[in-house]
């Protein structure tokens, strides 16, 4: 089964989440929303910002690639299936990105 998972999905943080499958897909958005080098002892934690200020679609080929290796090193048990990007109407030439993502909790 996938599951579709936002940087926008942090509303509400569950610290030491008992659903494992709840505290995968809770990873996945704290990645998905945390600029590289912005964690305190785990500076390679979260994304790549290299993309910052390029035109936007080039930003979307430079952060798939920063993506997809984030989550396959900071979240071993979610498989990357699909990556997609929505802009927020609100604040124009921001990328948000979304990951279609299947989980392995064997």
């Amino acid at each position: 089964m996938s599951y579709i998972v936002s940087a926008t999905d942090l509303k509400s943080i569950q610290f030491n989440e008992k659903n494992e499958l709840n505290a995968v897909l809770q990873n996945i958005a704290v990645i998905l929303s945390t600029p590289m080098g912005t964690v305190p002892l785990y500076r390679d934690f979260g994304l790549d910002w290299s993309f910052l200020d390029k035109p936007t679609p080039v930003a979307k080929v430079l952060m798939v690639a920063p993506v997809k290796e984030a989550i396959q090193r900071w979240e071993p048990r979610a498989e990357v299936l699909d990556v997609s990007f929505s802009e927020d109407p609100a604040q124009p030439g921001v990328l948000i990105p979304t990951v279609e993502v299947d989980i392995n909790l064997e």
